[in-house]
């Protein structure tokens, strides 16, 4: 109501402005409501399987998992314990001052898919189209004014795809951080370079880049037992440890070695993979010879789209699914009838803008820049939704994340877990949503922004602040 409106706004004294606002956000309501089609506002499922190709999993004879993030789940105290193993590292091996230790863990501050600018010391968040969003660049824990960021990247924002080249995310001066355990990894590299930019310390940044990679321990742990049982090993018919992976896809030098109960290797000749054995190193090459499993009738999974599966789909044609932890997150928040809400609104003044710009009168800019703001000022309020810092890891403002292109790139299947696959039987086909191309836009939205320029231009602005 307007009274409760205007109770939200710290001082207000235009009780009548308040309740002006407040029925302009009502009928900005009704309005989105009235003309959103009811399939728009069915909920999205976080425990469904999501696919960017049809598969009929009936095809499907093989199944493999990567183990770290697919098979095995990590409770969130992991990261912390990573975080401040590698925090100690640095003070005690590198001799990295003792002031950093004063850094805990922050869950929220980073998440997957971002990009580190070694050169620049720059944490910052890509699109499919190799811009930086401005608003997501962070220099130690600082954002970076989005002046400077332009101003840094050529006035374009623009990565260059050297930078960025090749399939593992590993260009000459940028890397991507694409693991769930990456995470620690952008934490405490970001607090030291808060700690050496605070204490004005000189320092290289692609040694200070290097360290802390180099600091952070492998946490691995031949966990299966605790996992599924102590007979894990008899629900799969191959069994493969430390295989090294993206070098296991692409280097045909390294042989299989067998282990002994005890974990010694073996010294004899690997001629078949028995089930039950477990078998160390290897290439995907004698595994293709000894096996046979080749192309569409296998389906691998892995959380890492670079190291587990660029080049099981491109090379040699295997399907592929994704795990994404955070997709059940995400979906949460879409869910909301906030975000639907706002996402819709946004929708709305994209087309009026589109349609204003015909009229120059000067009504009409002041219309226009007042829309501008609101679209802004809207689009910052559901980033936020997701992360304070960097938003949602699928989208920016304008286009799907980095992240996300290659998630549509690389693998058929994307789901938040293992547990997704028991809610489907053995024989279902799964078929992608079509998505609409620019020149198919459903008419309802038309409709929409067609309608939005005959309501008064206040909007949401009053509602967000």
């Amino acid at each position: 109501t307007g009274t409760s409106h205007c109770k939200s706004i710290p001082n207000c004294k235009d009780h009548q402005h308040c309740e002006e606002t407040a029925s302009t956000n009502r009928q900005n309501n009704q309005l989105v409501h009235d003309l959103l089609p009811p399939e728009v506002c069915s909920l999205l499922n976080p425990a469904a399987i999501y696919t960017n190709n049809e598969i009929s999993l009936r095809d499907v004879e093989v199944y493999g998992f990567d183990y770290d993030y697919t098979l095995a789940q990590y409770a969130d105290a992991l990261h912390p314990e990573i975080f401040s193993a590698a925090r100690d590292i640095l003070i005690e091996h590198y001799k990295y001052p003792g002031g950093i230790r004063k850094y805990d863990y922050n869950p929220s501050f980073a998440i997957r898919g971002l990009h580190y600018d070694i050169q620049k010391s720059l944490l910052i968040k890509i699109d499919s189209f190799h811009y930086v969003q401005l608003g997501t660049a962070y220099r130690g824990l600082q954002p970076v004014p989005d002046e400077e960021v332009i101003e840094l990247y050529g006035g374009t924002q623009h990565i260059p795809l050297y930078q960025m080249s090749g399939f593992y995310g590993k260009g000459p001066s940028i890397k991507q951080f694409m693991d769930i355990f990456s995470l620690p990894e952008m934490a405490l590299l970001s607090c030291v370079v808060d700690y050496f930019l605070g204490h004005s310390l000189e320092f290289d940044q692609a040694h200070l880049y290097k360290d802390v990679m180099d600091a952070i321990p492998d946490v691995h742990v031949k966990g299966m037992r605790h996992t599924v049982g102590p007979d894990w090993r008899q629900l799969f018919d191959v069994v493969i440890v430390q295989a090294d992976k993206p070098s296991f896809f692409t280097d045909r030098r390294k042989p299989f070695r067998k282990l002994d109960e005890k974990g010694s290797l073996q010294w004899d000749r690997i001629t078949r993979l028995e089930k039950g054995k477990i078998y160390r190193q290897g290439n995907l090459f004698d595994f293709l010879r000894l096996t046979e499993w080749r192309g569409p009738r296998v389906l691998y999974f892995g959380d890492h789209l670079y190291s587990d599966l660029v080049d099981l789909m491109l090379r040699h044609g295997w399907r592929t699914g994704a795990f994404i932890p955070e997709l059940e997150r995400e979906i949460r928040i879409i869910n909301t009838e906030q975000y639907m809400h706002w996402l819709t609104w946004q929708q709305a003044l994209r087309g009026l803008l589109e349609r204003m710009q015909t009229y120059q009168d000067a009504e009409s800019r002041q219309v226009l820049a007042v829309r501008m703001k609101e679209r802004q000022e809207l689009r910052c309020v559901t980033k936020a939704m997701f992360s304070a810092q960097f938003g949602s890891i699928f989208l920016t403002f304008h286009n799907p994340t980095y992240f996300l292109r290659c998630l549509v790139h690389f693998s058929d299947l994307y789901m938040a877990s293992l547990s997704c696959l028991l809610n489907y039987r053995v024989d279902f086909t799964v078929y992608p949503r079509p998505t609409p191309l620019q020149h198919e836009a459903p008419l309802w939205m038309d409709q929409l922004c067609t309608s939005c320029m005959k309501m008064p231009f206040l909007g949401y602005m009053a509602h967000i602040r």
